[in-house]
């Protein structure tokens, strides 16, 4: 990614090579890749510096737009604070009503936005159903025919619900959206092993 900068400040940026008419003089792509940085700098091409430092996890984050400063002959892409998102549902209030606000179809106190807790709960759910599905026809056959159920399938299935409640339950105590990334966030153990605190759904051994 390259600036054009004149006067000192920045008219154009360039995410890919083109060319492009400065001083009525028509510039090809070429430049990009041929000139030296020198050469470049000379007509006002700069290479952009990125400063990732405010970016953060947009799972987790809102970001703000990304802004260009040339400055001693550096020209550095950045970006403000970011927001964290919600953790918790926001819900409809006394004040929406008398506003005006509120669908047809909610109330005081329904959901007005999910926050993070409300979504990663339920892609928990939905991971776990499918986990599930893997063995339901254990539990068919055995509806239908009074097969047995394998011991090791009854305990899978169990484990994988008591599991799934303690991973609910870690979602649901986080104090705050850093505290939720932090349980998602896998770290190297000192055995080698990579690991987050929530931990993984056990999975059916063969």
């Amino acid at each position: 990614m390259y600036a054009l900068v004149e006067s000192g400040s920045i008219t154009k940026i360039f995410s890919n090579p083109k060319g492009f008419m400065l001083n009525n003089n028509q510039y090809s792509a070429d430049i990009f890749t041929k000139w030296t940085t020198a050469e470049k700098n000379a007509i006002g091409i700069y290479e952009v510096t990125t400063d990732s430092t405010n970016f953060k996890d947009e799972k987790w984050y809102i970001n703000t737009n990304e802004s260009y400063a040339y400055s001693s002959g550096t020209v550095t892409r950045s970006w403000g604070t970011a927001t964290a998102k919600a953790h918790a549902d926001s819900l409809w209030t006394a004040q929406d009503d008398t506003n005006g606000l509120i669908p047809d179809d909610k109330d005081v106190g329904d959901v007005k936005v999910e926050g993070l807790k409300t979504v990663l709960i339920r892609t928990l759910k939905q991971q776990v159903a499918g986990i599930l599905a893997d063995t339901d026809w254990y539990i068919t056959r055995n509806a239908e025919k009074t097969t047995a159920i394998p011991s090791a399938i009854s305990t899978h299935r169990d484990a994988v619900r008591t599991k799934q409640a303690s991973m609910e339950t870690a979602i649901t105590n986080a104090t705050d959206t850093p505290a939720l990334e932090t349980l998602y966030t896998y770290t190297e153990q000192d055995d080698g092993t990579v690991t987050r605190p929530l931990g993984e759904l056990p999975t059916l051994e063969s």
